[in-house]
């Protein structure tokens, strides 16, 4: 399922990523730049005619510098539901973790930062799930990196679980995060994308203090709490 998030470009106008210096440090010498530019073009041009390479090269992403930081939030990661929040296999209900995230981003001259994400949701069923269909929530969030939070919104995912069968993998694509920039000196390593379920802060305190259970815990026999 393909998801889109856009920021209003007001929320940044306050950012000036980069400091002043070490933005200056890389101008130092524009015409020289200019003309290792100019050199290298003649001869990737005059490399081509040789070779007789006349078909139109494929675009390439550049990027004016590197991409936000993406990640799952430790405390959300994971989704538990415990009935009557009494934790023990048996008490289980829905379970959901974050297995993967890639991502990836573009963005020159003072361009917005267009960021997109591929997250891989485990989903499982526990001895007090009932039925076959469970809507998940989840966020997406993006900070000022190590400071606060930008945007952030939150996200259906429904599942449905085939007969019989108590876990189910599935994929979200999300096509587009469009964050503005105030200026050419502020690079994507100035903010983070942070992804995580909807839960309670008994769930959280679950996560963070570290235990786990499989995703379809209770289900078989040998299931048990892991270490």
């Amino acid at each position: 399922m393909r998801r889109q998030m856009l920021l209003a470009a007001a929320l940044m106008a306050a950012f000036t990523a980069v400091p002043a210096a070490s933005y200056a440090q890389g101008r130092r010498d524009p015409e020289e730049q200019a003309r290792k530019q100019q050199e290298e073009a003649a001869k990737k041009r005059k490399q081509r005619e040789e070779w007789g390479d006349v078909q139109a090269p494929l675009p390439q992403l550049r990027n004016a510098g590197p991409c936000p930081f993406v990640k799952s939030l430790y405390d959300a990661a994971r989704y538990v539901e415990f009935k009557d929040d009494r934790e023990a296999s048996a008490n289980v209900g829905w379970t959901g973790e974050i297995q993967g995230i890639s991502a990836g981003c573009s963005y020159k001259d003072d361009q917005p930062i267009e960021v997109t994400m591929e997250v891989l949701f485990e989903m499982g069923k526990g001895p007090m799930s009932t039925g076959r269909q469970k809507t998940y929530k989840y966020w997406i969030a993006v900070t000022d990196r190590n400071r606060e939070v930008i945007h952030k919104e939150t996200f259906d995912l429904p599942v449905t679980f085939p007969e019989g069968e108590d876990r189910v993998y599935v994929t979200e694509q999300i096509g587009s995060i469009t964050i503005p920039r105030s200026g050419i000196a502020v690079s994507g390593s100035n903010f983070e994308v942070l992804i995580g379920f909807e839960v309670t802060p008994q769930m959280a305190a679950f996560n963070r203090e570290g235990k786990r259970f499989r995703v379809n815990v209770g289900q078989t026999a040998s299931a048990a709490p892991n270490p």
